[in-house]
């Protein structure tokens, strides 16, 4: 981000199920909603242009970058690679690498997206993995959880580093001073669980940590929203993630049976009309968009691939809200916090953060 306060982000136009459309109609509901960003537009110029030029507010503010080649949903993270320097996506990537971009925003293949970027922008120092993070509804608010299937095994280590990247994530984009953060278990007890997660507990309960530990949480816990960020192996994370969606996606199934039950219970269906359309607002998929990558040495926000563009435009926000908060350098900080408490030696400063503002 620059002195004045301007953020570039940079977009991969050719990316998402509805592209370019889509991309071209958030990026300039994101203009609206954020005046003092601006845009890199990769992708088809010919495709891109005549629907920029149709904008209201995105067209004063962006500038299209052609890219010869597209990442498609088919491609495998080795066959994005090959692309990286040609695609929209790769070249998007390189921009914040290479300090033109303060942040980069996909709706393409997250397989391919998280080989690209982690090649592209490589690791914050003191980070091993990335881990992919995003939020959801709970009884209490919202609750960040991750990880979301980048790494389908990880040791204590990464668990602890995904503690500290999830804590600063509920700050920079929930707004939460002092998130408390739990590990994923099979019950809350101390003794629960395996030699993983204990050993993750003990490096977390060190005191003058960074990270406000509550403990040991269960699945039942996450919708509850008894803490703010939920860490987990992304195997396991990805289950529960699915797990979630599948049964709110059933429940509203038997709810809309339900009232097509009887004329009865369709009368009582527009009566409660209003409610309903709360609901339906509260739980919208569209206002949790945006899962990031945390970890890599610059802001990557993933948007759902198959969203439209107000889902899009949701995405974009959390990117702006990382940047501003200048997220990547809070995460270096608090992991050099975390392992000075442990008696460890922090990571090696790293010569400037790409996308950190």
């Amino acid at each position: 981000m620059s002195a004045s306060g301007k953020i570039v982000i940079a977009l991969d136009g050719m990316g998402g199920d509805n592209a370019p459309a889509m991309v071209v109609a958030g990026a300039d509901i994101a203009r609206q909603r954020y005046p003092d960003a601006t845009f890199l537009l990769f992708g088809d110029e010919a495709r891109l242009r005549p629907m920029v030029d149709k904008t209201r507010w995105l067209k004063t503010a962006c500038e299209i970058v052609a890219a010869a080649d597209v990442v498609t949903n088919d491609d495998k993270p080795s066959a994005a690679l090959r692309k990286r320097r040609s695609s929209s996506m790769g070249m998007a990537i390189d921009a914040v690498a290479e300090g033109k971009a303060d942040c980069v925003v996909s709706a393409g293949n997250t397989g391919a997206l998280l080989a690209t970027a982690t090649v592209g922008l490589r690791m914050l120092p003191g980070v091993r993995r990335p881990a992919l993070c995003s939020f959801l509804p709970t009884v209490r608010g919202e609750t960040a959880m991750l990880d979301l299937g980048a790494n389908m095994q990880c040791d204590a280590n990464n668990l602890v580093e995904f503690a500290v990247m999830g804590s600063v994530f509920a700050k920079s984009v929930l707004g939460i001073d002092a998130p408390t953060v739990g590990l994923l278990n099979v019950g809350a007890e101390e003794g629960k669980g395996n030699e993983t997660l204990r050993d993750a507990a003990a490096m977390l309960r060190v005191e003058d940590s960074p990270v406000a530990f509550h403990g040991f949480v269960e699945g039942n816990d996450i919708g509850a929203g008894v803490v703010d960020v939920v860490v987990t192996d992304g195997f396991t994370g990805n289950v529960a993630l699915k797990t979630i969606e599948g049964t709110a996606k059933l429940y509203t199934g038997f709810v809309r049976q339900a009232f097509k039950t009887s004329t009865l219970a369709k009368v009582g269906y527009v009566l409660a009309s209003s409610a309903w359309k709360k609901l339906g607002q509260r739980a919208d998929p569209r206002r949790y968009n945006g899962g990031v990558f945390l970890g890599l040495n610059g802001v990557c926000v993933k948007s759902h691939g198959g969203t439209d563009a107000l889902g899009f435009a949701n995405a974009l926000g959390v990117a702006v809200d990382l940047v501003k908060y200048h997220f990547s350098d809070k995460v270096v900080e608090e992991l050099n916090r975390l392992r000075q408490a442990l008696g460890e030696v922090p990571a090696a400063a790293a010569g400037g953060v790409a996308g950190a503002g």
